[in-house]
């Protein structure tokens, strides 16, 4: 349905995220991969989604001046929000290691927004998802960190992963959000565009 409704569009998803990728052919879309480089940093009065809206709409910037008439293009950013501050990607080993021993035995939000751009429009969509981890031990999240590397996920880890299936007690709202796209929002929102 959506596949019929985008195909005198050209959709561009501007993301290097495997799982952005494969969720974006697994819904049937025809799109292309289009990357260019920003650099991905925010004023501190941002709080919650303000820094991912900011982030996803930061990065459809260098292609403005390029978009077609039937273009669409995506763009997204997810954070992992606790104790009132965001949690990107980890620097290193050691940061991971803290970012998972505070998210530990408590309750975080992942925060996606994803941003739509057209020639004459822009429209940006975000969902916030609660995830609770039971109290990991550190012989687990050296385990989880020796053997995930999840040095490129926000928060340090990823829900499809082995810390996924063993550390998530609850999760409140979208689990592909907490994968990196609020695949519901993508679809209603790419519905809307393209009527």
């Amino acid at each position: 349905m959506l596949k019929e409704k985008l195909k005198n569009h050209n959709l561009i998803l501007a993301s290097a995220s495997p799982r952005r990728q494969k969720f974006f052919s697994d819904l049937d879309l025809d799109f292309k991969i289009q990357l260019k480089p920003v650099v991905e940093e925010y004023p501190d009065r941002l709080r919650h989604f303000e820094i991912t809206d900011y982030l996803a709409q930061l990065k459809s910037l260098p292609f403005k001046t390029e978009l077609q008439e039937k273009d669409i293009l995506v763009t997204s950013d997810t954070i992992v929000w606790h104790n009132e501050k965001a949690l990107g990607k980890p620097r290193d080993k050691d940061d991971a290691f803290q970012i998972l021993k505070s998210l530990s035995n408590a309750t975080h939000e992942v925060i996606t927004s994803v941003c739509f751009t057209t020639k004459t429009s822009e429209k940006t969509v975000s969902a916030v998802t609660k995830v609770t981890f039971k109290a990991l031990s550190d012989i687990e999240i050296n385990y989880y960190l020796d053997n995930y590397k999840p040095y490129d996920k926000a928060g340090a880890y990823g829900i499809q992963d082995w810390i996924g299936y063993i550390a998530i007690t609850k999760i409140e709202g979208s689990h592909y959000n907490v994968m990196g796209l609020p695949l519901h929002l993508v679809y209603q929102a790419l519905l809307e565009i393209t009527n």
